[in-house]
């Protein structure tokens, strides 16, 4: 009561759609790939848990997804934005909630899972870079939502081409919360992919059931914990500069194969104390007007810029990580780091919006 409908295969939802495999599984719901016997078309569904307060989750996701689909008449950048096709109820034990979507490849996550080197090739970083940051401006200009949980999982691929689709819809089996490798009809993708192949990949953010209004947050705590944005971690309030954050630990992971904050749990601490440590070493003491605007500040901190339970830190620059770890010329290391940085700052209404980081000259280039 209250968990995943119990799914089988050749099952067929809403008298339409008939059930292939699994795509997914995550802590809400299931994602499976089912054929529309009615346009021939093979779409992906979002089964929900049954319990209430996933249905309520579930209303909330239909609004933005029809809030995304209206906008999106307006302004192309929309289309960086998955498509809602249809949404219904179907009743289990105690009621289950379901959206559908035209079925996408793989994610972000899937295909660096297929780079033995370093994160994937920048070309390709930079345009998927483009493509978010667009819909992200459409989503927190044109729609008023925050996505709230930007990471590679929820960046999924498309093509256009016959061959690119095939390839891509090979990999649909992957396992995204693995990053598992993914298995075309030739073996691993990442060797049949050329150069011209991946740079016609397309990407489009997906996963609209953490998000919130950016007049109305639904909750405290949001994103995943190695994406999520100071602002967060203190318990202050929120906006859509916490989606920047994330997507600069994304751009970082994308580019390099390593997260850029990867907090662990110690004897005496917790991740939450490590990850406030981790974004200390590597930007800087966190000013005391932003630590002591929160009411509850110690919880980490025993005075301006002392942690309360770390007290050995050791301090890094983004672009000797960039060159000593990653083997980036110092000038490949300065330009990323000129790019990251303003959206990694402390202050959220002083760090670079979704518009202003398109026009970096790196991202640009």
């Amino acid at each position: 009561t209250g968990g995943h409908y119990p799914i089988q295969e050749g099952e067929v939802f809403n008298t339409r759609y008939q059930v292939l495999h699994k795509l997914g599984c995550g802590t809400f719901a299931t994602v499976w790939l089912c054929q529309d016997m009615r346009r021939k078309k093979q779409v992906a569904v979002k089964v929900l848990k049954s319990r209430e307060g996933f249905a309520e989750s579930a209303k909330d996701e239909v609004a933005f997804l029809r809030c995304v689909s209206c906008m999106k008449k307006k302004d192309l950048a929309g289309e960086n934005i998955i498509c809602l096709l249809d949404d219904f109820r179907m009743i289990g034990e105690n009621g289950f909630h379901i959206l559908l979507w035209r079925v996408l490849g793989p994610s972000i996550r899937c295909l660096m899972g297929n780079y033995t080197a370093q994160g994937l090739p920048l070309p390709f970083v930079k345009k998927s870079l483009q493509q978010v940051l667009a819909g992200l401006h459409f989503l927190h200009k044109c729609c008023r939502i925050i996505h709230a949980d930007i990471k590679p999982e929820n960046i999924l691929l498309c093509g256009h081409s016959k061959r690119l689709q095939r390839l891509l819809m090979a990999t649909l089996h992957c396992d995204q919360g693995t990053g598992g490798r993914l298995k075309g009809a030739g073996g691993d993708l990442g060797n049949q992919l050329e150069e011209s192949d991946l740079m016609s990949i397309e990407v489009k953010i997906a996963d609209l059931g953490s998000a919130c209004w950016t007049y109305k947050p639904f909750s405290k705590e949001i994103q995943t914990q190695p994406y999520r944005a100071l602002e967060v971690l203190l318990g202050l309030d929120y906006g859509t500069p916490a989606d920047i954050w994330s997507t600069a630990c994304l751009a970082f992971e994308m580019a390099t194969g390593e997260c850029l904050f990867d907090p662990q749990p110690g004897k005496y601490f917790s991740r939450d104390d490590d990850h406030v440590a981790r974004i200390i070493e590597l930007l800087g003491r966190i000013p005391p007007q932003i630590v002591f605007s929160w009411n509850k500040s110690t919880k980490f901190f025993s005075r301006p810029g002392a942690l309360l339970r770390l007290s050995r830190l050791f301090p890094r620059s983004l672009p000797g990580i960039l060159a000593d770890r990653h083997g980036w010329t110092p000038q490949d290391a300065a330009a990323f780091s000129a790019f990251l940085l303003p959206a990694l700052h402390y202050a959220p209404d002083r760090r670079a919006s979704a518009a202003q980081s398109l026009r970096h000259a790196w991202i640009a280039a």
